[in-house]
């Protein structure tokens, strides 16, 4: 199949999508493979956004460079907060069988603590002057928990599912309680061994169910 292209096209299918035109066609190539191509170059993906660099002055007698370090940190775990608080609900509309009023509750309960965990960390980005950035659109791009499930039914599957998104967030809640330290900031670090606890004692509540059968 011979297709024409006008010399502007030519040079720009060259320079930047690397096909090269010859009077019998696209060389190096099929159709589909120019299609490919093409599709491949015209295909977009959202880019992640990146946390806001806006402060907003205050008193408060932490750096302003340790701030937007800490700032920047605390949104990427909301993120991934947020992202929990919804996972947790999930579970809680679709477990099924026998131990599902149980279960039905449980995750609801979990649900219910991340939503505070969710509004003590955007407190705290504000408290230290930055913006909390805590939609769910920002939240999916910048979530480090591991995609959940979404035709699981049976009880055992979503204890499986909850817990590996608990200890995912608990590892990051340690992690953030150091690095809360190395900035100087006490009180960060120690919001999140508060909800480090927090986690773990779902965690031991969900992996409970399946413990003993192990």
């Amino acid at each position: 199949m011979r297709v024409w292209f006008a010399p502007v096209t030519r040079i720009f299918l060259k320079r930047y999508l690397k096909i090269n035109w010859t009077g019998d066609g696209i060389k190096g190539g099929s159709d589909t493979d120019c299609l490919v191509k093409k599709n491949t170059f015209m295909k977009t993906s959202p880019s992640k956004p990146a946390v806001t660099s806006k402060m907003y002055e205050t008193e408060n007698n932490i750096s302003k460079s340790s701030r937007l370090e800490l700032s920047a940190l605390l949104n990427l775990r909301l993120a991934s907060l947020v992202d929990l608080q919804m996972q947790m609900k999930q579970a809680h509309w679709n477990v099924k069988g026998p131990s599902f009023i149980g279960l039905h509750e449980l995750f609801d309960k979990v649900s219910e603590d991340v939503a505070d965990y969710v509004d003590l960390v955007a407190e705290r980005i504000v408290q230290l002057g930055g913006i909390a950035e805590g939609t769910a659109r920002v939240a999916s791009s910048r979530t480090r928990l591991p995609e959940y499930p979404l035709e699981i039914a049976e009880g055992m599957a979503h204890v499986e599912a909850v817990a590996r998104a608990l200890s995912t967030f608990g590892q990051e809640a340690r992690k953030t309680i150091d690095e809360a330290n190395a900035l100087d900031d006490a009180d960060t670090a120690d919001l999140f061994t508060e909800i480090s606890r927090g986690i773990d004692k779902w965690l031991w509540f969900v992996e409970a169910h399946s413990q003993a059968a192990k």
